[in-house]
């Protein structure tokens, strides 16, 4: 089926207010993507995983995108059939100042690690998850560093978190490898001469 195919199947199930707004990749998306009700998302989950006709028996991954001017973060899910060798991505729209969805976990296991990384950096609550907390930053990190108003504080319980710009790295000056190497030399010839006095004295 092709993706067009597979928005026509899900809206006739569903109707155009849960599934709509499908783009079919010609306005510069990668994917052709359609548009997805958040609170029901477990149930076009269910059905793309469960109707023999869509076979979507992968969850590719769960990732999110910061809109602070519209006011909206897009959860984006990118969803795939090994037996059909086919695929879709669905985007749900949330609530900047308040991003809930339900979770996917009871569709798809692989949503649980992808989820909480969505938690993580995005602030996005999945509701309904089973252990929903932080997967690459402690658990009293302040703030999701992937919105884009994010400002990183100055240390962590007194870990400083700047870090040197690497393009000023390359104006470090090295020493000499010709010069550490002669001096060197002359460092193991005085030992060389030390030992042969040591022993003729013995």
């Amino acid at each position: 089926m092709t993706p067009a195919d597979i928005f026509n199947k899900l809206q006739g199930e569903f109707g155009d207010e849960v599934v709509f707004n499908f783009n079919d990749g010609s306005e510069g998306d990668k994917d052709p993507w359609c548009q997805v009700e958040p609170f029901r998302i477990e149930d076009v989950g269910t059905l793309l995983k469960s109707d023999p006709a869509l076979h979507c028996d992968y969850l590719e991954c769960v990732t999110g995108t910061d809109f602070p001017d519209d006011d909206q973060i897009q959860v984006v899910y990118h969803v795939y059939s090994y037996a059909k060798k086919h695929r879709i991505v669905l985007k749900a729209f949330l609530d900047r100042e308040d991003p809930v969805i339900p979770t996917l976990t009871d569709v798809w296991s692989a949503a649980n690690w992808q989820e909480r990384e969505c938690f993580d950096l995005l602030g996005v609550l999945f509701d309904g998850h089973p252990d929903l907390r932080r997967l690459l930053l402690p658990e009293d990190w302040e703030g999701h560093p992937m919105r884009k108003d994010y400002e990183e504080a100055d240390d962590y319980h007194g870990i400083p978190t700047i870090r040197p710009n690497p393009i000023e790295l390359f104006s470090i000056s090295l020493p000499d490898k010709d010069g550490a190497a002669e001096e060197g030399e002359a460092e193991g010839v005085a030992d060389a001469e030390t030992a042969t006095a040591v022993e003729e004295e013995v």
